[in-house]
């Protein structure tokens, strides 16, 4: 039967997470080690409470931010679709111009070939009003074209005023879900985050960075876990009798050698 291969644990320092601490560790500061594995346990229940609280609102904030979004794209939209249509609403005046004027020479020239005195006169008039035909049929068929775009972009502007309306009344409605759960935590997270520097100034440098690193990257956001029924509190393999006396004994960092989290004395939860 093959062995089962350990998973190389990556190091968020120089070593190998915790266990480049493991050397270092007894000869830093006046702290017995106990001490500092207990403060790593206070310093994650404590952390873990604050998850708890942030898991509360569930996907309230990504929720919020969403729709947060759609307002400003909504938002963008209805200002091009406005801009768009005081440019076609331009265009089709400016273009009822160019027809008026276009009909005004017509009448103008034909007017003229009555009075020509010879057929040079009136071939050059005749040729002015074929243009101003010309000119007068393109500016109508802009004028149809660009009134069919400003239906358009009419519906497409009410269609987006409505979504964004729509969008406003749920972002109001998530936002206030969202403030009404944190007020109702408020207290408990200050005081909770309070503890939580509180414990984290008691703890060297590159400890707490280590423990920050293993819990940005772990499950849950659990660095530091108990031995419960022989195994890891955190991926939950097997621990050899041997280590787990050791764990008990408190007086090294031991690390789990699946999941790369640090273990602690069980008792240190039931102080």
């Amino acid at each position: 039967m093959a062995t089962k291969q350990k998973p190389t644990i990556e190091t968020p320092l120089d070593g190998g997470t915790f266990i480049s601490l493991q050397k270092s560790a007894n000869s830093e500061g006046d702290l017995t080690m106990e001490t500092k594995l207990n403060l790593l346990y206070q310093l994650q229940q404590t952390d873990s409470k604050i998850d708890k609280i942030h898991l509360l609102r569930g996907e309230l904030p990504l929720e919020v931010k969403d729709l947060e979004d759609d307002i400003e794209g909504l938002k963008t939209r209805v200002d091009n679709l406005q801009v768009e249509l005081k440019d076609a609403e331009r265009l089709i005046y400016q273009k009822k111009m160019d027809l008026e004027n276009a009909k005004s020479l017509i009448e103008k020239y034909t007017a003229q070939q009555n009075n020509v005195k010879n057929n040079r006169e009136y071939d050059s008039l005749t040729k002015e009003i074929e243009y101003q035909g010309l000119e007068a049929e393109l500016a109508e068929k802009r004028i149809k074209e660009n009134t069919l775009l400003l239906v358009d972009k009419k519906a497409a502007l009410e269609s987006a005023v409505t979504a964004l309306q729509e969008r406003e009344k749920d972002l109001e409605q998530k936002k206030s879900e969202l403030d009404s759960i944190i007020a109702e935590t408020a207290k408990e997270e200050d005081e909770l985050v309070k503890l939580s520097e509180g414990i984290q100034a008691q703890i060297d440098a590159r400890m707490l960075a280590a423990y920050k690193k293993v819990r940005l990257n772990a499950r849950n956001g659990l660095a530091v876990v108990t031995v419960r029924r022989d195994a890891c509190s955190g991926c939950f393999n097997k621990i050899p009798p041997q280590r787990q006396m050791d764990i008990a004994q408190s007086k090294k960092i031991i690390v789990c050698e699946y999941c790369g989290r640090i273990l602690v004395n069980a008792e240190f939860g039931q102080e």
